[in-house]
């Protein structure tokens, strides 16, 4: 049943100020990677009514970044979920059924990931025509040896950092690994959990 423009969750209560605070939260996460950012529930979250199914943090990320120049994919998690018109109607983006054409992608679950080869990785004259991805996960754990799965070293990294993400393909490290090659072509990556976000730009190396 189509949702109707009466029934969508509020934006931003301020959509100037908060955009600007979600920005510079992503540009931190992305700087520092491993390092787990947490947005401000009586800050830009305030007011702001996330569609269903959705991690407060990741619809926060694409209310920011999302314009009517953006192509969006989403997942078939979000099929029963009011999160196309919600960022439809709050964003102006346009929706994309091809993945390889979207410039952002909102994952539900990191199971739900597609290859990651089907994604827009840009090109040599152009890698900044790639796909950033916003995948909710199960937890983020960073600065805990004892449970990490991964390993991460790169430019923001100072030697190396431990970090878990929990609810990804075991072959999620191994298939970005194998996208590296050409760099700088890539996918820039943001997890979330609830208000929590972790960057993970394609500098960065992951062993493990």
């Amino acid at each position: 049943m189509q949702t109707q423009l009466k029934d969508l969750g509020r934006g931003f209560a301020q959509p100037a100020l908060c955009s600007q605070d979600v920005f510079r939260q992503v540009l931190t996460a992305l700087s520092l990677p491993g390092q787990v950012q947490t947005l401000d529930a009586h800050g830009a979250l305030a007011g702001m009514q996330a569609p269903r199914g959705a991690h407060p943090a990741a619809a926060a990320i694409l209310l920011a970044l999302l314009d009517q120049d953006c192509k969006l994919w989403l997942c078939p998690g979000f099929d029963g979920s009011d999160a196309a018109a919600w960022l439809r109607f709050h964003t102006g983006c346009v929706l994309v059924s091809d993945v390889a054409q979207a410039d952002f992608c909102w994952i539900a679950h990191g199971a739900e990931l597609p290859a990651l080869k089907q994604l827009a990785h840009g090109s040599a004259e152009y890698p900044d025509t790639s796909a950033t991805c916003i995948v909710q996960v199960d937890a983020l754990n960073s600065q805990d040896t004892a449970i990490a799965a991964w390993t991460l070293s790169g430019p923001g990294v100072n030697g190396s950092v431990q970090m878990q993400v929990d609810g990804l393909a075991p072959d999620f490290a191994a298939q970005r690994r194998e996208s590296q090659a050409h760099f700088p072509c890539g996918v820039d990556w943001l997890f979330t959990h609830g208000q929590s976000l972790l960057g993970l730009p394609r500098s960065t190396l992951i062993k493990g």
